[in-house]
């Protein structure tokens, strides 16, 4: 994709031979915060190494461009090459700072103009991204997992693969998205969705009742195994059994039945605190009897501070009762439009949360939905170049040069220095 200015500089008076310097900088950090996570690289480097012009790219821009383009133009754009491009950058997932060069692009003139758009849009999203999941890493803490669950919420599926990506550069622990996995090599987390619960009435709807003992293989009967677990719980945690959703433990046992060491259960589907913890510690228990262990709960709706901890409460009376010290230690995960503020609010209510799952405000930036990054030429043929503006902010800083940044004797940085080469 070419602007105007780059397509004027390709059929100008520009020599073919000239040579030129850009800096690809960002001028404020995003968010209103006092850093920036470089990302973006990678993609980067892949495009200089597959750019070309292909038969069919040169054959629609004869249709596209005024035809009193000489025919030589097109044999020159199938020719164009970055061999000669040289990329000077900081390393993908450092901490950037504002007017500091990311990217420092040299080579052709022709050829380093062209750049500018896609590395823009590899560069500016992907560093945004990186930035916002950070800010996220630094609410929760580092002892709290971060799954991102943005796919459904992204700006199309290439979005969302961008998101799963650079959340991870940001410091996530997973994904939902399974092919960001497949292709990112991204640990893959998530559950089943409420519909799976909902798709389920009553218990005689179970086609499937029995699971092997994970040792003897010995087949024993899940549902009767779990109305036992239920009928013995019930009093212990001061819950009526009858309230308790039958289809809800119907859609656990089947679950449980096919992913044994794997049951994670989303709890809120009606009333988490009279069916879905009642329910979900009896097929917890079942399993246990089979010498299996539950993963946990997610919680994706209501009070997440509350009822987290009235789960953590749920999980260690009934560890104590049964001496089994693991199960106090249950995953709670929570869900539910979740963003920076809400993490800090429930720091402050004493969750007991341990792996946060975040969409749509972690997507798509919602505070912020573009980082601003700019691309400016700074030498050209070993001259520097200005741009001047009345607006200060827009005025570049002219030449080839150098960046350093300076640390003192306890490793905190404390300065950064720019040098014209």
């Amino acid at each position: 994709t070419f602007t105007r200015s780059q397509w004027l500089m390709l059929i100008g008076n520009r020599e073919t031979n000239d040579t030129a310097v850009f800096d690809l900088y960002f001028r404020k950090n995003p968010f209103q915060g006092e850093f920036t996570i470089f990302a973006g690289l990678e993609e980067c480097l892949k495009f200089l190494e597959n750019f070309h012009y292909s038969d069919s790219d040169t054959d629609y821009l004869k249709q596209t461009l005024p035809e009193t383009i000489e025919p030589e133009f097109f044999v020159f754009l199938k020719q164009l090459t970055t061999k000669d491009v040289v990329l000077y950058a900081i390393d993908e997932g450092s901490v950037a700072f504002p007017r500091i060069p990311l990217m420092q692009v040299e080579g052709p003139l022709i050829m380093v103009q062209l750049l500018e758009t896609t590395f823009l849009t590899l560069v500016n999203y992907a560093s945004l991204m990186a930035t916002n999941a950070a800010r996220y890493r630094l609410a929760a803490g580092c002892k709290i997992k971060l799954l991102e669950f943005g796919l459904r919420r992204a700006q199309g599926p290439d979005g969302g693969l961008s998101a799963s990506k650079y959340s991870y550069v940001g410091g996530f622990d997973g994904t939902s998205n399974v092919l960001a996995g497949k292709l990112y090599d991204i640990p893959v987390n998530g559950t089943h969705a409420h519909a799976y619960v909902t798709s389920f009435s009553d218990l005689s709807e179970l086609k499937t009742k029995t699971l092997a003992h994970r040792e003897t293989r010995e087949l024993h009967d899940m549902l009767e195994m779990c109305i036992k677990w239920r009928n013995e719980l019930g009093p212990l945690l001061n819950l009526p059994v009858s309230e308790a959703s039958d289809g809800e433990l119907a859609a656990w046992i089947s679950f449980a039945i096919a992913f044994p060491s794997g049951f994670m259960a989303l709890v809120d589907t009606y009333d988490v605190r009279r069916s879905g913890l009642l329910n979900f510690c009896a097929v917890a228990l079942a399993l246990n009897d089979l010498k299996y262990e539950a993963l946990g709960i997610r919680i994706d709706s209501g009070d997440l501070a509350y009822l987290s901890k009235l789960a953590r409460s749920t999980f260690e009376k009934v560890a104590h009762q049964y001496n089994l010290p693991w199960f106090a230690k249950l995953k709670i995960v929570a869900s539910n439009d979740i963003n920076e503020e809400t993490i800090l609010s429930l720091n402050d209510q004493g969750h007991k949360i341990d792996v946060f799952g975040i969409g749509t405000h972690l997507v798509t930036c919602q505070r912020q939905p573009a980082l601003g990054g700019v691309y400016k030429m700074v030498e050209i043929n070993g001259m520097p170049r200005i741009k001047l503006s009345q607006d200060v902010n827009k005025v570049t800083m002219p030449g080839k040069k150098s960046a350093y940044r300076l640390y003192g004797a306890d490793g905190t940085s404390h300065l950064k220095l720019m040098l014209s080469s």
